[in-house]
C-alpha cells in the first residue's frame, strides 16, 4: 500500500509526524508492507494533515487525519474527499509553479523528471544566453516578491553588464505576515527552484548562485541542502550542467531573520557578511550587486516559475493573466478565513471572489471588514473594492499593492486604528536605521496614532503629512510602503479613528 503524507512544515505543525508514526505502528501490527512517501503539501492547510492513499490507480484524499483515524484509514472506512483534484478549492486552480508540489517526494529526482522536471533546463542548455533572456522577456514574467519588476529586463541588464563574474541570488527571506509560498515550494518541490536558478545562470552568464534563506525555516534549509547535493551528484549542477559544457553551482546561505533583509540590497549586504542595511541606488544590483559584481536578485516564486516557461513556451505562459500581469500567481490565503492555504490562479480574479468563494468567507462567520494584501505593508481593502481584479496595475489604481500575494482577512471586530498602529510599530522595530524618514518617522507614527486614540483629532492631519514624508523620502519599501496600511485604514475606516477615548470611557 502506497500512502502520501506531507513533510511540509504546516502539515507537521498540525500533526503529520504523529500520523506517520501511527501508520508505521498499525502497519506492523497488521503485518502489511507500507510505502510511505513524505510529499509536499497540496496547499489546503485546513485539511492538513492531508493523507492520500493509492487505491485502484487513484490517489484518494483524507483529511484532516488524526493518529486515531489511522485504523479506519487503512480499512478504507474513513470519510474520503475523492481525489485531491475533486476538491473544489483545488479544482479551480491553474497550477504551473506549483504543478508538482504535493505530487512527489521532494527529494526524488527521478520522480521530478517523470513529472516534467528538467525539460526546461534541457531546452535552455541548447540556447544562447540572449535567447534564454528573450524567452523570459516574452513570457512577461514579473518579480513575484514585491514590486513586480519585469524579470526579463533585470536579466538582460546583467547579461549586458561587463564583468568576469556574475551571480544569481534567490531571495528566500520570506518575512511578510500571511505568506508561505516560498517555504512550500522549497520544502515540497526544491528541484524546480534549482532548475530555475540554473536556467538563469546559463542565461546571464553566471556560474554561481546563492539561496538566502531565513533561519526560521529549518525544514526548508534541510530540504534545499539535500536537493542541491542530489542535483550536483546527478550533473544538474556543477562544472558541466546536463553535459552542455556550461557551469553553474549554488549553495544555501542562512540569514538571521531581519525583515529588512528581504529588501535586495540589505540581503546582499548580509550575504557578504555585513550588517543588513539598505544600500542607496544607483548603482543597481544588476550592475554592482554581490561582491560588487552584476547580480540577478529574484524571489523564490519568480525563479521557480522559470522552468515551466521553458517547458511550455513563453507564449503559453503569456497567454494567461490580465493586461501586463502575465501568467499565474500563487496566492496565500490566511487570517480569519474558513479555508486558508495556497491558491494558484491566473491574474484577474476579483478580490471578492477570492475571499468569499475560494476562501469561504470568515472562519468566525462574521462579515468581512477588511482584507490586507501584500504583507504587513499592504493596504487594507474594504468590501467596496472587492471587485478589483487581482493584478498589479489594477491594485495600484486602487491604492494597494500585490507584493508577495499574501491575503489576510479580518472580520468586523477588527480595530483598524490598532492595526494601523501595528504597521508603524512594525516599521520602527524592523527598520535598519539607514534613513531618517523610516527610522524616526515610524516612531513618531506610533506616537501620533496614540494621540488619535486618546481623542486628539488634530493629530490626523499630522499623521497624513508624516505618511507622505515616509512614502517619498524613505530609501526602501519598508519605510516607503508603511503608509499604505496606515492611510488605507484611515481613509476607509474613519469611524475607527474617531471618538476612541470617549468609547473607552
Amino acid at each position: 500500500m502506497t500512502i502520501y503524507l506531507p513533510r511540509d512544515s504546516a502539515a507537521k505543525a498540525l500533526g503529520a509526524d504523529e500520523v506517520a508514526a501511527a501508520l508505521a505502528r498499525e502497519a506492523e501490527t497488521r503485518g502489511i508492507e507500507l510505502n510511505l512517501i513524505r510529499n509536499g503539501s497540496r496547499g489546503m492547510v485546513w485539511l492538513e494533515p492531508l493523507v492520500e492513499v493509492e487505491r485502484d490507480g487513484r490517489r484518494l484524499a483524507y483529511g484532516p487525519v488524526a493518529p486515531s483515524d489511522v485504523p479506519a484509514l487503512l480499512d478504507g472506512t474513513l470519510a474520503c474527499h475523492g481525489t485531491v483534484e475533486d476538491i473544489p478549492f483545488f479544482a479551480r486552480q491553474t497550477r504551473l509553479t506549483f504543478a508538482r508540489c504535493g505530487l512527489i517526494d521532494p527529494l526524488d529526482l527521478d520522480a521530478y523528471r517523470a513529472h516534467g522536471g528538467l525539460v526546461g533546463l534541457e531546452r535552455a542548455a541548447g540556447m544562447t544566453g540572449a535567447e534564454i533572456v528573450e524567452e523570459v522577456t516574452e513570457s512577461g514574467l514579473r518579480g513575484r516578491g514585491g514590486a513586480g519588476f519585469p524579470a526579463g529586463i533585470k536579466w538582460n541588464t546583467v547579461l549586458q553588464a561587463a564583468g568576469p563574474r556574475k551571480y544569481i541570488v534567490c531571495n528566500a527571506d520570506e518575512g511578510d505576515s500571511g505568506t508561505f509560498a516560498d517555504r512550500m515550494i522549497m520544502e515540497g518541490d526544491p528541484f524546480t527552484l534549482i532548475e530555475g536558478m540554473a536556467i538563469a545562470g546559463l542565461g546571464v552568464g553566471a556560474e554561481q548562485g546563492y539561496v538566502y534563506l531565513r533561519s526560521e525555516y529549518p525544514d526548508a534549509i534541510e530540504v534545499m541542502n539535500a536537493a542541491i547535493r542530489i542535483a550536483r551528484e546527478a550533473g544538474v549542477l556543477g562544472a558541466d550542467v546536463l553535459g552542455a559544457g556550461r557551469a553553474f553551482d549554488m549553495e544555501v546561505r542562512v540569514g538571521a531573520g531581519a525583515y529588512v533583509c528581504g529588501e535586495e540590497t540589505s540581503l546582499l549586504n548580509s550575504l557578504e557578511g555585513k550588517r543588513g542595511v539598505v544600500r542607496a541606488k544607483p548603482p543597481l544590483p544588476a550592475i554592482e550587486g554581490l561582491f560588487g559584481k552584476p547580480t540577478v536578485v529574484n524571489n523564490v516564486l519568480t525563479l521557480a516559475t522559470v522552468p515551466v516557461i521553458f517547458e511550455k513556451g513563453a507564449a503559453h505562459y503569456a497567454g494567461l493573466g490580465l493586461g501586463r500581469s502575465k501568467g499565474t500567481m500563487p496566492i496565500q490565503i490566511a487570517g480569519n478565513v474558513a479555508r486558508g492555504g495556497l491558491f494558484e490562479t491566473a491574474f484577474g480574479m476579483p478580490l471578492g471572489e477570492l475571499v468569499h468563494e475560494v476562501a469561504g468567507g470568515t472562519a468566525s462567520g462574521r462579515p468581512v471588514k477588511a482584507v490586507q494584501v501584500g504583507g504587513p505593508l499592504g493596504a487594507y481593502m474594504p468590501p467596496e473594492k472587492f471587485d478589483t481584479p487581482f493584478a498589479y496595475e489594477e491594485f495600484d489604481g486602487q491604492g494597494g499593492l500585490i507584493g508577495h500575494a499574501g491575503v489576510v482577512v479580518f472580520d468586523d471586530t477588527a480595530d483598524m486604528l490598532a492595526l494601523a498602529r501595528f504597521a508603524m510599530e512594525f516599521c520602527a522595530v524592523e527598520s535598519c536605521g539607514k534613513c531618517t524618514p523610516c527610522r524616526i518617522g515610524a516612531v513618531r507614527g506610533v506616537e501620533t496614532l496614540d494621540r488619535i486614540a486618546e481623542g486628539d483629532g488634530a493629530a490626523v492631519d499630522l499623521l497624513a503629512d508624516l505618511c507622505e514624508t515616509m512614502k517619498d523620502g524613505s530609501l526602501c519599501a519598508l519605510g516607503g510602503f508603511t503608509p499604505f496600511p496606515v492611510m488605507s485604514a484611515l481613509t476607509h475606516y474613519p469611524d475607527d479613528f474617531a471618538g476612541q477615548k470617549e468609547a473607552a470611557e
